[in-house]
């Protein structure tokens, strides 16, 4: 293993900070290695690490020549850090392809990423902070046969950890194809049209082997058994328009009977709905979304329930948060039914006005909500539960009772003067922890602040101070620690040099600990590497991206990261 290592080294050191010319082509890549050491917390619950040094590590390679490119991808987890997944431990390459394009065809076979529309029914892509990889393992074409029309086939398996998927039955075939119009395009005379129109359409299908599976009845013994699909096929339409200052995207798709793990094994179809209206002008910009999710768990492995080998993407439509305070209650997409709404203004004070000041003003303002959908349940199965049954019927335009998520947001931006730029940032946040899985845990409501200003000094050189509350009536337990603080200065040299130090601090907590999560960290950039170095202690939480999820342990300790590319 060192001796691999040292390879892997030899070879990015070898690349880095330039390309090389090779019979014809180029070369280019990327590199990331992320190194923890973290050391037993009883106070903050951080459990003693058996390895003294934990690793995630990558290198991307890409070689291109005109119409050809092939790349690959070596990736190590030696052990994988905390939070992510232990079946990722082990080293090798885990992503492969080649590329030709030729007149109005792309053939790629290997490994490779791809989305159909909103993703509603078929997106294979990778979240590395999440610890998600989908990528396809098999062939994709895109055919461009006319100006204006789009046509995408695929047809594989999906990554699993570092499984072998061709040598088992156990992972499902996924197919698809997807077309793609775009009318003005089509249509010479429609060119130059302020009304924009595309359309597109999928199908997909994946193939999973049935197994037997049985309902049991309590009473008698008797058993009943489940004709499970092989074939789950889906379908989706979508409409983009675009009019001058509007811009319209709406996406439908169903799918058919797709008994799972994550759905309980029931027979009730799915559907997903995502609508957005979008206006821009200058000054202001208005977005408006809303989507419905009815049983959309879309995997090639029926019996599959965490993160990996989902088929499809289902959007949430609340706020990605920067700020560590306001992202403490995440919100998950719940694929078994949610109806969210989503809206964005935009508006910008002018200069030199009484409400813009000098420099002029940004306001923000956000709001969404994701509710359960109204669900009526058939009678149940011998067994007591809906296990074989369609489960539930369901009203597309009716929200149920249970609210998931609910969040109102705030945000002012101003420049003071030709050296201070402040930012200063509200929520208001209700928080149901059913939607994390915790079931009978209380709601939470958090009143959330931020005052971030930075400070311009001599020779390209800032400050940044910033300071976070939240505030909030729940004290209970695991999820509700009560009220939190956190503060942070950092200190910025010509974006080649930082340092920062942060406490965040839950001083209302009521049971337990009152604990300092301190955090130093230290970073340098030159051209394109970037090492940073980072010691401190980290809360227990939860980490969500798209409305996919991951846990992430308390830690204390060190942190390393050095990113390059070539």
């Amino acid at each position: 293993m060192k001796k691999l290592l040292l390879a892997i080294f030899l070879i990015t050191c070898s690349f880095n900070g330039f390309s090389q010319d090779i019979f014809g082509g180029k070369v280019t890549g990327n590199f990331q290695m992320d190194v923890q050491a973290s050391k037993e917390d009883s106070i903050i619950g951080a459990e003693k690490v058996s390895e003294k040094l934990l690793m995630n590590a990558f290198t991307n390679i890409l070689y291109t020549n005109g119409d050809f490119s092939a790349g690959m991808r070596f990736e190590a987890y030696l052990n994988p850090i905390l939070g992510f997944d232990p079946q990722y431990k082990g080293a090798g390459l885990a992503y492969r392809f080649a590329s030709y394009k030729k007149d109005y065809l792309e053939i790629t076979a290997g490994n490779f990423y791809e989305q159909f529309g909103n993703g509603l029914i078929f997106r294979s892509y990778e979240e590395r902070n999440l610890g998600l990889d989908n990528a396809m393992d098999g062939l994709k074409i895109i055919a461009r046969p006319v100006k204006g029309v789009a046509l995408k086939g695929v047809i594989g398996k999906q990554r699993y950890y570092w499984e072998k998927i061709w040598e088992s039955d156990n992972f499902g075939l996924v197919r698809g194809i997807d077309a793609e119009v775009s009318i003005n395009s089509l249509f010479k005379k429609f060119e130059a049209s302020p009304l924009q129109i595309i359309a597109g359409g999928s199908f997909v299908s994946v193939f999973d082997k049935a197994e037997d599976r049985f309902i049991i009845e309590p009473s008698t013994g008797d058993n009943y058994k489940l004709t499970m699909p092989e074939n789950i096929g889906s379908g989706a339409a979508r409409l983009q328009m675009s009019y001058k200052a509007f811009n319209l995207n709406a996406e439908y798709a169903r799918k058919g009977q797709d008994p799972n793990a994550v759905n309980g094994y029931i027979f009730h179809k799915g559907e997903a709905a995502y609508l957005s209206l979008g206006y821009a002008a200058k000054g202001l910009g208005i977005n408006v979304s809303a989507k419905r999710i009815d049983n959309m768990s879309y995997k090639s492995r029926r019996g599959e329930t965490g993160n990996m080998l989902n088929v499809n993407y289902l959007p949430a439509l609340t706020r990605q948060h920067s700020y560590s305070l306001f992202a403490m209650y995440p919100y998950a997409t719940q694929v078994n039914g949610e109806m969210g709404i989503q809206a964005d203004i935009i508006y910008k004070l002018k200069k030199n006005t009484f409400l813009g000041g000098k420099y002029g003003t940004d306001l923000k303002l956000n709001y969404s909500i994701a509710n359960s959908i109204d669900k009526k349940y058939v009678q149940l199965n011998p067994a007591g539960n809906y296990e074989g049954t369609e489960g539930y019927s369901s009203s597309f335009f009716k929200a149920g009772d249970e609210i998931y998520f609910e969040e109102l947001n705030l945000e002012l931006g101003k420049k003071l003067s030709s050296d201070f730029k402040l930012n200063l940032m509200y929520s208001y946040q209700t928080f149901n922890p059913i939607a994390i899985g915790h079931q009978g845990e209380k709601f939470i409501y958090a009143n959330v602040f931020a005052a971030d200003l930075t400070q311009k000094l001599k020779k390209r050189s800032s400050l940044r101070y910033e300071v976070q509350l939240l505030l909030t009536e729940q004290n209970y337990g695991e999820f509700a620690a009560g009220d939190w603080i956190q503060g942070t200065v950092e200190y910025n040299l010509g974006g080649k040099f930082f340092v920062a130090a942060t406490d965040q601090w839950n001083y209302g907590k009521l049971n337990g600990e009152k604990v300092h999560y301190y955090n130093f960290a230290v970073g340098y950039t030159k051209g394109t590497t970037r090492i940073q170095l980072s010691y401190g202690k980290q809360r227990e939480g939860i980490i969500c991206i798209g409305g996919v999820c991951r846990m992430v342990p308390a830690s204390n300790g060190l942190f390393a990261t050095i990113t390059s590319s070539f």
